[in-house]
């Protein structure tokens, strides 16, 4: 992916959106416990791979220990998912959600955390999703979140790569276009969204005090959401 932004803190991985997300022959009209595992899977092999890189931001807007807290949520909640096996769609999510809300490390947690409970929440009762409630599922997630913060895009937050993604699954499932295509969407738009951070600056967090310094370095938080969400991608669509 060319996941530098123009100026500023590069990233080790840069090729182009398109070099980790590229486009599938096959069709997924749905997915079940099993899919919805490779795609969180997937997102905790993207985040202890790019844990470093997210330090590295860290350290030019905080105190440069995002990666890490990032990396400790990935392995506790790969721990909880092999000491906890779900049965379902709901459990899975919830068991995630429960684990990164006990992360500490600033709002990193609770955040991811909230987000995660919205999921879990809307799939209550479905041993399966459509693309319809695919794109649901990650709408109620990001309604969860607008519970817990007043960040909207531009705000230089991990919305700015949130907000754009969960957007481009509605659009995606609005053009019926099948579940891999929505994701593929969905992080190409993180993606665009956590770059667009290194012309912000910040309204929240400690960043906020430091003004002007942080223009030419993504944000952190949205970073690792754009990461997240090529993994959910990538985990996925190995399997296929």
């Amino acid at each position: 992916m060319d996941a530098g932004p123009r100026t500023g803190i590069q990233h080790p991985a840069s090729k182009s959106p398109a070099s980790s997300i590229q486009h599938l022959a096959s069709t997924m009209t749905s997915i079940g416990l099993r899919e919805l595992t490779w795609m969180i899977e997937g997102a905790i092999q993207k985040i202890r791979k790019e844990h470093p890189f997210l330090s590295q931001l860290d350290s030019a807007s905080g105190d440069g220990d995002h990666g890490t807290t990032m990396l400790r949520a990935a392995n506790q909640v790969e721990k909880a998912m092999a000491e906890r096996p779900s049965q379902d769609l709901q459990g899975l999510l919830g068991n995630v959600a429960w684990t990164l809300l006990g992360i500490d490390g600033g709002a990193t947690g609770p955040l991811l955390g909230s987000w995660f409970t919205g999921m879990s929440e809307s799939v209550a009762g479905k041993q399966s999703l459509n693309a319809e409630a695919f794109s649901v599922m990650f709408e109620a997630g990001l309604k969860a979140l607008k519970e817990q913060t007043k960040a909207q895009v531009g705000d230089r937050t991990l919305m700015d790569a949130l907000i754009p993604a969960v957007e481009a699954l509605r659009a995606a499932a609005d053009a019926n276009q099948d579940i891999l295509q929505m994701l593929r969407e969905g992080a190409r738009a993180a993606l665009e969204g956590a770059l667009s951070t290194s012309n912000l600056k910040a309204r929240f967090g400690r960043a906020k005090y430091l003004g002007e310094r942080v223009i030419g370095h993504q944000d952190p938080g949205a970073t690792s959401v754009c990461l997240m969400f090529q993994g959910f991608y990538e985990g996925l669509s190995k399997h296929v």
